[in-house]
Formats: structure tokens, sequence, C-alpha cells
């Protein structure tokens, strides 16, 4: 294509990408603002007093909740988004989101409405989770169905770009506002600043997805046959065995990123007792090696294949999980940050590929449904539990253990991407 017909594709290929990062990234920082409040504000705001460390096992719960509910949403998405169309899905899943978070905001404490208030939190992080479960499907779709030969890694490392993005947006706020603010304001009504926030960038996102048009391979699909009447059927019926291999290969990035963010920053403000924004900026720092990997990884992979990107980073998932431990044991800044960036560093090469990934393990009509339940299952095994369990390991046997899990987590991402290898996909 050339002249105005090429300008314009790519014109419109921006603004796919744009969608696409935009998109996650807000949705991301709506996680995450719940992730850091959950280590930094919520133990004690919204739970009962008892010891520090029940209050925060307490609240690490409340986020584990979002997991389960993210493969019902991807199960609801995925089923609309594969009859109906990927951008209605994209809108809808960004809205429920952005209203779960901004409810967040209003709501009133443990010592004002008694049990009221933990019950609702867990009732919002649940919208939380639902919202989430649709999302990423939906925009690795977006990114990977509108990519040219031989690019689709590359496209789908944008939406993998919105977790870092929205990392930094959620951190960096909360970062600036311990700077700004008394600890006494900051726990009064600061906190609540981000989820009022979200206001904002969720309208900026659907700004950004309304004026999109429905990838090309859905609309080739749909005028070449109808869809299935319930896709999750048709997937467990069909595609078990990539589903399940998919779930598996998703696991390690989840350890990683929850272990390395909302069990760190817990841990090294409460256990450790290094001062809140420091900590935070330590992890800033950390997640830009992330960033720099998921580009990395998504140039490597369309050059030789995502299964290949994805085996390596697990390897060296295996090896910093064993120094993971000892690392935070130290308690000192630079080998916390040192062992952060290598941990995130790692995290790109077994999450940016998986845009690519995990569509091409199904079929056109059948992708948002398979691609999303894959990637929203695998969060619980690697994510719901990680801080949860990495707290327990740390009273029973040390924190020396804890980077264990993640080791853990590649060696059963690896028997994944083992299957769908020797498979053919």
């Amino acid at each position: 294509m050339d002249g105005e017909g090429g300008m314009g594709a790519i014109w419109r290929q921006r603004r796919v990408l744009g969608a696409s990062l935009i998109g996650t990234a807000v949705e991301f920082y709506d996680f995450y603002i719940y992730a850091t409040a959950a280590s930094l504000i919520f133990p004690a705001l919204f739970f009962p007093a008892s010891s520090p460390t029940a209050q925060l096992m307490a609240s690490y719960g409340s986020l584990a909740l979002a997991f389960f509910a993210r493969p019902l949403g991807a199960a609801i998405f995925g089923h609309y988004g594969d009859r109906i169309g990927r951008k209605a899905t994209l809108v809808i899943s960004l809205m429920l989101m952005g209203g779960s978070t901004l409810a967040i905001g209003f709501l009133p404490t443990y010592q004002t409405i008694g049990w009221w208030a933990p019950l609702i939190l867990c009732i919002l992080r649940f919208g939380q989770g639902l919202g989430l479960g649709g999302e990423w499907g939906g925009a690795a779709l977006l990114a990977v169905e509108n990519a040219p030969p031989g690019w689709r890694a590359r496209f789908g490392m944008f939406p993998q770009l919105g977790a870092p993005v929205g990392f930094i947006a959620a951190n960096g706020l909360f970062l600036l506002l311990g700077l700004w603010l008394s600890d006494e304001d900051f726990f009064a009504w600061g906190w609540r600043l981000p989820f009022l926030g979200s206001a904002v960038l969720v309208l900026l996102g659907l700004w950004v997805r309304l004026k999109l048009t429905e990838t090309p391979e859905f609309a080739a699909a749909q005028a070449e046959a109808p869809p299935p009447a319930v896709p999750l059927a048709t997937l467990f019926q069909n595609h078990l065995g990539s589903a399940v291999a998919g779930t598996f290969a998703v696991v390690a990035c989840f350890a990683i990123y929850y272990i390395t963010t909302a069990f760190a920053l817990g841990y090294g403000t409460t256990m450790l007792k290094i001062d809140r924004e420091t900590f935070l900026a330590v992890q800033l720092g950390a997640i830009m090696f992330m960033a720099s990997s998921i580009v990395l990884a998504g140039w490597w992979a369309d050059k030789s294949s995502p299964t290949r990107v994805l085996v390596a980073g697990c390897f060296g998932t295996i090896l910093m999980g064993i120094a993971f431990g000892p690392a935070m044991a130290t308690g000192e800044l630079l080998p916390i940050f040192l062992i952060l960036s290598l941990a995130l560093f790692m995290m790109g090469f077994v999450y940016g590929p998986l845009g690519a990934y995990l569509p091409a393990l199904f079929p056109v009509q059948l992708r948002y449904t398979g691609a999303s339940f894959s990637f929203n299952l695998g969060g619980i095994i690697g994510g719901a539990l990680a801080p949860i369990v990495a707290t327990w390991l740390i009273a029973v046997r040390g924190v020396e253990w804890v980077g264990l899990y993640m080791t853990a987590a590649a060696a059963i991402s690896i028997m994944g991407l083992w299957w769908t290898s020797r498979s053919g996909k």
C-alpha cells in the first residue's frame, strides 16, 4: 500500500497500538493502586486491629479475591468478544474496572462502618477482577490481529507494556503523595486520591477505544462462519489441552510480579522498616528493567519464536528465584534493588511474548475466550496466593525461601510451554 492508503494504514496501526497500550495501562493502574494500598494502607484502615501480620495477610486476601474473579470475567467477556466483537467488550470491561476503582475512593473505613467496610471492599475488588478478566485478552487480540506479517510479537508487546506503565503511574503517585503529605493526612484522605483520579484515566481510555473499528481477522472469521453459540463450551470440548498448557505457561509472570511488588513492598516497609517512599522509589527504578525486557522480548520473539523466548525467561527465573531470598534477607537497599531489577527483567521475557503466544493457541473465533481464560486462570496459580504464601514462608522458614516460590512457578510454566511446543503450537 502506498500514498494515501498507505498513510491511512499506518495511522490506523498507530491508533490500534495506542488504544491497546492506553487501555491496559489504565486498567493495570487501577489494579496496581489496589496492590500498593493493600500493602501500605488497607491493613490498618479496613481490617480489625490484631497483629500487623494478621492485618497484612487479611489485606492480601482481599487482593487475591480479584484473581478468582478474573477467570469469570474472562468467560463472560470472552463469550461476547468472540460472538459480537473485540471493541464493545473492551469498552465495557474498562468501565467496570474504572467504576469499581472509583467507588473504593469513597469507601468508609472499618472504624466508621465496621465489618461493612471490608465486605464492600472485597465486592469492589471482585468487580476490578471481573473487568481486568476481560481486558487483557481483548487488548492482546486488538494488537496482534492488526499486525502485519512478521510483527505479531512486537505488536503484541504493546498491551504488555501497559503493566509497567500502569505500575509507574500507580506507585509514582503514591510516592509523590507520601512526599507531599504528612502521614496523618496520607492515611486520613491522601490515599483516596489515586482511586478517585482513575476516573480521568478511564475517560481517556474510553475516548481512544470508542474510535476503533473491529479487527480484520475477526471480521473475516465472522464472514466465513457463524461464531460458536457458547465459546467456552467449545473451548473445553475441542481445545482443552491448549487452554491448560496456556494456563501453566503464564504462571511464572504472575508469581514474579506479585512477589516483587505487593509482597516486597509489604515486607520492606513492615519487616525491614525501610521508609515507604524510599522503597517505592526502589521499585520504580526496578520496573524500568521490566519495560526494557518486554521490548527486547517482543523483538526476539519475532526473530525466533514466542515459545523459545518464554522458555529462556523461565530458566532465568529459576536461577533468579534461588538468589532472591538471600538478597532480600540482607535488608540493604543495593542488594534489594539489584535483585528486584533482575527479577523484573526476567519477567519481561516470561510476560512480553504472551501477547503473541496465547492467541496463537486458539482459532480466531475462540481466541478471546481461550487467551483470556488461560491468562487469568494462570493468575490464580501464580499470583493470587503469592503474597500470602510468601508472608507465611517468612514466618515458618525465613525470607530465604520466598524466591523458591518463583522458581517453582517457572518450572510449572516450562511444563506448559513444553506441551504446546510438543503439539506444534
